[in-house]
């Protein structure tokens, strides 16, 4: 039974996939479920002796849960095919699994990179994130998006950072918060907070985001992270904006049927 199982799941990735798994390319199992890829994901994964999985995309949480499903290793560590293990991080991680740890799960902390810089405020670090656990002990909690793993347990955290290489170019970065934003609607309006009212409706559009930006950005600190933290507290503000706002249209929408 391999001892650590590394488990990604990929669509179109080529950019960003070899840095991932050239960074564990030490695991004793690599697995990459991939939704339909039409670039070189699939070939890249195959050159670092990965099983690739083809599969029909069922949402975030539900794929990445296949994908740990699929695993055979005592332990598991969960990544995205845009974050990567510092060579700290590599070694850490192999010293704590030759242990035998008393903890059952860890969390990693996250160094995020946003147009290049490295943002150390503004709550985007060190943005802790549950990756690493033993096989069978947690799993991903359903949901559209912002997807995390649910776990009950003693957990640890470990020391060195895993870097997200997140959105190397504004475009990038508003092209996902275009879609996490329609799949946060969605959310909303499951959970009845598509804001019908007027009052609901300005609260939600305009001054919670307003709020967020506040928050982020001045109270956080995330103006010491110059203008790429500008950019990035403001756009976070309008994905929040957008999110109410489709949640609304949304629900508006089925009244209207």
């Amino acid at each position: 039974m391999p001892l650590l199982s590394v488990a990604i799941v990929t669509l179109n990735e080529e950019e960003t996939l070899a840095r991932t798994l050239a960074s564990v390319a030490w695991a004793e199992e690599i697995l990459i479920v991939d939704s339909g890829s039409t670039d070189r994901t699939a070939e890249i994964a195959r050159s670092f002796g990965a099983r690739v999985i083809e599969r029909e995309w069922p949402g975030f949480a539900t794929q990445k849960n296949f994908a740990i499903e699929q695993c055979s290793g005592t332990w598991v560590l969960s990544l995205d095919a845009d974050e990567e293990l510092t060579p700290d991080l590599q070694q850490e991680i192999r010293a704590l699994l030759s242990t035998n740890p008393k903890q059952d799960a860890f969390y990693l902390k996250r160094r995020n990179y946003f147009l290049g810089r490295w943002i150390r405020h503004g709550g985007f670090y060190p943005d802790p994130k549950l990756r690493l656990f033993k096989c069978g002990e947690a799993k991903f909690a359903e949901r559209a998006v912002h997807e995390t793993i649910a776990f009950d347990g003693e957990v640890g955290t470990l020391k060195f950072d895993m870097l997200h290489h997140s959105y190397p170019t504004l475009s990038y970065y508003i092209e996902h918060m275009n879609r996490y934003s329609s799949l946060g609607a969605e959310i909303l309006v499951s959970r009845g907070r598509a804001g019908r009212s007027l009052i609901g409706f300005v609260v939600n559009v305009w001054l919670v985001p307003m709020q967020v930006f506040q928050w982020n950005y001045i109270f956080r600190l995330g103006f010491l992270d110059g203008r790429e933290g500008l950019l990035l507290h403001l756009y976070h503000a309008v994905y929040t904006s957008w999110k109410y706002a489709k949640a609304w249209e949304q629900a508006r929408a089925a009244t209207l049927k």
